[in-house]
């Protein structure tokens, strides 16, 4: 199969910011290129598509975003978007040259590449751990999650996934009906099972989510009856909304960018029990994101009850009184 790739030659400190802009106009996803040196444990935990350069560090940065071929996505209108929004973060940012090219490449590896640089690793109590490794002696006692990304990514080590772990850890019980929107490879909603939740609903825009739930699930013996995840847009789509169903969940799990946040925050109101919670991740740290979510919480009438941060990226939790 062939791919577009869209590429982007800035700075390494506009690297994060990029990302968000442009995973709101629909590319998800990016391939980074610097040479920001890695410690040797960032070298072992990594996900990295193409391994780490060597030689000094100059600041420069190349990001590569992947059209499938056949998606439907218009390049040249998505490429217009892309200028557009470059445009809009140069006003308050150096985001460096900032010039783009597009070729494009065959079929890409995304799964095997990087199991080199991915090993098992803790959240707090938990471990963490991928198929191909073993879980040593003194880990046997504790919690275990075994995850593999697959093609829907997602293996908890990011930032914004610990966000939501953290946060969910201190709301959830065995009465817990949870909803985890944006479900990818499953983690949140296994977790949720795993820390004793009565069942877990997830929805993705990914039809590559449904195999990778299905492999995670079976890896972590969770029963079919307690983790449904369906393909369909929450936000525009009613008959997701009807399957999902409404006033029924007392966690909603949210690992998604502020832009989407924004949006979904007053549809899900509808979907949350009197005094559930609302747990949303995947918001940058730059002030603004999180007073967007915040706000977005405010007007549907929920209260902001708990921010917390991590790295380079907030999570704010808020409840319906």
């Amino acid at each position: 199969m062939k791919w577009t790739r869209i590429r982007i030659k800035t700075k390494t400190e506009a690297e994060d910011i990029i990302i968000s802009a442009l995973y709101d106009i629909g590319l998800e996803g990016a391939q980074i290129e610097d040479n920001v040196p890695l410690s040797a444990w960032e070298k072992e935990q990594m996900f990295v598509d193409i391994p780490p350069q060597t030689g000094e560090d100059d600041g420069t940065a190349y990001l590569s975003f992947f059209v499938e071929e056949g998606s439907g996505m218009d390049i040249e209108k998505t490429l217009e978007d892309v200028r557009t929004e470059l445009d809009e973060l140069r006003e308050f940012l150096d985001i460096g040259e900032a010039t783009i090219t597009v070729d494009e490449t065959e079929d890409l590896d995304w799964i095997n590449n990087w199991k080199q640089y991915f090993h098992q690793f803790y959240i707090d109590d938990l471990l963490v751990i991928p198929s191909w490794e073993e879980v040593s002696e003194e880990d046997k006692n504790r919690m275990i999650l075994r995850i593999d990304p697959g093609t829907a990514f997602g293996t908890g080590l990011h930032d914004t996934t610990q966000l939501c772990v953290k946060q969910m850890k201190k709301y959830i019980n065995h009465d817990s009906e949870v909803l985890d929107v944006g479900t990818g490879s499953g983690i949140l909603a296994i977790l949720a099972v795993m820390y004793g939740a009565k069942h877990a609903f997830g929805t993705d825009l990914d039809p590559c989510a449904v195999q990778a739930v299905a492999d995670n699930m079976e890896k972590n013996n969770i029963p079919e009856d307690k983790f449904r995840m369906i393909i369909g847009n929450i936000i525009s789509d009613k008959k997701v909304r009807d399957e999902a169903g409404y006033e029924c969940y007392d966690i909603v799990l949210a690992n998604i960018l502020a832009g989407v946040l924004v949006d979904l925050t007053p549809v899900i109101v509808d979907h949350m029990k009197h005094g559930a919670v609302y747990i949303t991740s995947g918001i940058i740290n730059d002030g603004d994101k999180e007073h967007q979510v915040t706000k977005a919480m405010e007007d549907a009438g929920l209260k902001v009850i708990d921010v917390s941060y991590q790295g380079e990226w907030v999570s704010v939790t808020g409840r319906k009184d």
